[in-house]
């Protein structure tokens, strides 16, 4: 006679985990509001506040830093530069911040994140010569890829994921990247008013008061807020076990760094001379489609899982990547554009759910900053290699490097880690 399967249980052999009763209890409270965590939890309106506001920030940047970097003089080339020294510091900075937070806090972590902030804004309003201004990429908060790649995404990911029952987990990383990604797109559409460079430096000024708001908002936090435990630090076995699975999201990120949003903007703008009053508008759009695929993204994930979450809505959008260099004007790159933005992403929310479930409790801040570095260290050197390619005749080849490079990616993923199922999978 067949064993019965013990549903909800805490426990999984697999990744020797367990539910908490905090958990348990937290998600009696989570996903009672469209934002899917604890809503009636001070220290949560907090964080969401500084999320919603780094959000922001960030989906601005994004279309913004390329432009302005140009009115400031810098040709492509050198554009390429500064955006790959910012996504490399962002993607040390996000591992310095796991190792800082289990010595010093997660409050004061964020504050000194939000300080960096300022310091990049404050720099890319002021600075004129290409020295100072790769200040700005040196904080590692240039956001050029419209997304938390620095030290917020280890804190704040390995808190939710423990803020809610396993089962629950698809749902709530969802949500979360729908807060942000709803924010973005009002950053992106507040971008379109740079017509000039005194309206980007005025909006760079902005950015700077954003990271000090979000700082100030981190010091609010009440003690609860802190790790209840000091957090391991990823252990030896844990980081052999990641390793295939970085290396492949190394590969995708390198594709990912090619056209990360700032280098789209850039190539729109040369290529069909698209100004900011319409790069704006168009990016808002994208953010907004792919707000609404990180909701799509949670519920396919719990009917067809998450692995195939992450390939099948991966495969198209990157054949879609490979068409918009092929278009014969504005319009058409944009349309291209918005559909693929609408897949893109759908893989984001699951990859972070996925990667937090193979790994202990303990260790899910250092396997998010783990798997964060590698991701950050591949996505560095697209801009480099994109800004070369628009300075020279070759205007689309990020676009062919960037699809065929994910594609491999989508395929390995699939063809090595179909069968390895996420805690949540394995415990109904």
């Amino acid at each position: 006679m067949a064993t019965p399967i013990r549903k909800r249980s805490g426990w999984n052999p697999r990744c020797t985990t367990r539910s908490t009763p905090g958990a348990r209890a937290g998600s009696r409270l989570a996903l009672d509001s469209p934002l899917g965590v604890a809503p009636i939890a001070r220290d949560f309106g907090l964080i969401l506040a500084a999320r919603l506001l780094r959000a922001f920030g960030f989906g601005m940047a994004a279309v913004l830093v390329g432009l302005h970097l140009e009115r400031r003089g810098l040709a492509a080339g050198a554009i390429g530069v500064v955006l790959t020294v910012g996504l490399l510091s962002a993607a040390i900075s996000g591992v310095i911040a796991a190792a800082l937070a289990s010595r010093i806090g997660r409050r004061a972590t964020l504050a000194f994140a939000g300080i960096l902030m300022a310091i990049a804004g404050a720099d890319l309003a002021l600075a004129a010569s290409p020295i100072l201004l790769g200040i700005a990429a040196v904080t590692g908060m240039l956001g050029a890829a419209s997304v938390d790649l620095g030290p917020f995404a280890s804190i704040e990911q390995a808190a939710l994921a423990e803020s809610v029952e396993p089962r629950r987990r698809n749902i709530a990383f969802a949500r979360y990247s729908l807060t942000g990604g709803l924010a973005a797109a009002a950053g992106a559409l507040a971008a379109g008013t740079a017509t000039n460079l005194d309206r980007s430096r005025l909006l760079f000024a902005l950015y700077a008061v954003i990271g000090l708001v979000t700082a100030a908002l981190a010091s609010l936090l009440s003690p609860r807020a802190e790790a209840p435990v000091r957090a391991a630090a990823l252990s030896a076995a844990q980081i052999r076990a990641l390793a295939p699975l970085s290396a492949l999201f190394a590969i995708d990120a390198l594709g990912g760094g090619l056209v990360v949003n700032a280098v789209i903007a850039y190539w729109l703008h040369v290529r069909f001379g698209a100004p900011a009053n319409v790069l704006g508008p168009a990016f808002a759009a994208i953010a907004l489609l792919q707000a609404a695929s990180y909701e799509a993204s949670g519920r396919l994930a719990n009917r067809i899982g998450l692995i195939r979450t992450m390939v099948f809505t991966h495969i198209p959008s990157n054949v879609l990547l490979i068409l918009v260099p092929l278009s014969p004007s504005l319009p058409w790159a944009i349309g291209l554009l918005l559909a693929r933005f609408s897949l893109s992403q759908m893989d984001v929310p699951a990859r972070q759910a996925y990667v937090v479930s193979i790994v202990p409790p303990a260790e899910r801040a250092g396997a998010v900053a783990f798997t964060g570095l590698v991701r950050g260290l591949g996505q560095a050197f697209g801009p480099l290699l994109s800004g070369a390619a628009i300075q020279s005749a070759a205007l689309g080849l990020p676009f062919f490097l960037a699809g065929g490079l994910k594609l491999v990616y989508d395929l390995s993923l699939y063809a090595a880690f179909r069968s390895r199922r996420a805690e949540h999978e394995t415990v109904r």
